[in-house]
C-alpha cells in the first residue's frame, strides 16, 4: 500500500503532538481505533474545497463507524488569513446544509496564530500543525466525551500553560523533523 506523506506527516504530528502532549484528551481512542478519516485535498480554490467539505460532511453521515475526518490541504490554503476565509465559509456551510448540531469544525494550521498572540507565541502550537487542516467532529460525540471528562472547560488553558512551558522552539523543531521525515 503505498503511502502518502502529507497523511502520514499528519499522522505522526498526532501522535507526537495532539496525543503526546494530550492537548487532546480524546485523540487517542480514536486514533488507536482508527476511526479517523483522512482526506488528502488537493483543492486550493475557496468554491471546490467548500464542496469537498460538504462531500466530507455527506461521507461522515453515510460512514456511522468512522468518527471523524481530517481535510488535509496539501497545496491550497498556505496563507493564514486565506485559511481563515476557508474557516468561515467552512462553518456558514455547515450551517447552511443542515449539518448545525451534527458536525463543527475545528481547525489547524503551519502558521496558527491566536487574535491576541503574538507570532511566535508557543500557545499558538496548540493549534498548528503540517499542513492546513479541517477537523469534522461529530457533535454527539463531543457532546458525550465532554459529559464524562473532569473540567473539559480547562482544557485550553492547560494546553497553553504545557505549550508555553515547552516553548515555541520545542514545538518548531517537533514540526520541522516530521515534515522532514517522509
Amino acid at each position: 500500500m503505498t503511502t502518502i506523506p502529507e497523511i502520514e506527516q499528519t499522522k505522526q504530528w498526532l501522535e507526537q503532538v495532539i496525543i503526546g502532549l494530550n492537548f487532546c484528551p480524546f485523540a487517542k481512542k480514536e486514533f488507536v481505533n482508527q476511526t479517523i478519516h483522512y482526506h488528502l485535498s488537493v483543492q486550493a480554490q475557496l468554491k471546490s474545497a467548500l464542496t469537498e467539505l460538504l462531500a466530507q460532511c455527506h461521507y461522515l453521515q453515510d460512514n456511522p463507524e468512522v468518527e471523524t475526518s481530517l481535510l488535509i490541504y496539501c497545496d491550497g490554503f498556505r496563507d493564514f488569513n486565506r485559511f481563515l476565509d476557508l474557516v468561515d465559509y467552512a462553518n456558514a456551510l455547515v450551517v447552511e446544509h443542515g449539518f448545525e448540531g451534527e458536525f463543527q469544525i475545528a481547525t489547524f494550521h503551519p502558521e496558527y496564530c491566536f487574535a491576541d498572540a503574538h507570532y511566535d507565541d508557543a500557545s499558538n502550537f496548540t493549534n498548528r500543525s503540517p499542513y492546513p487542516t479541517l477537523h469534522l467532529i461529530r457533535e454527539q460525540s463531543m457532546a458525550r466525551v465532554l459529559n464524562v471528562y473532569k473540567n473539559p472547560e480547562a482544557i485550553p488553558d492547560n494546553n497553553i500553560a504545557l505549550a508555553n512551558k515547552k516553548g515555541a522552539n520545542y514545538f518548531k523543531s517537533l514540526l520541522e523533523k516530521i515534515k522532514s521525515n517522509s
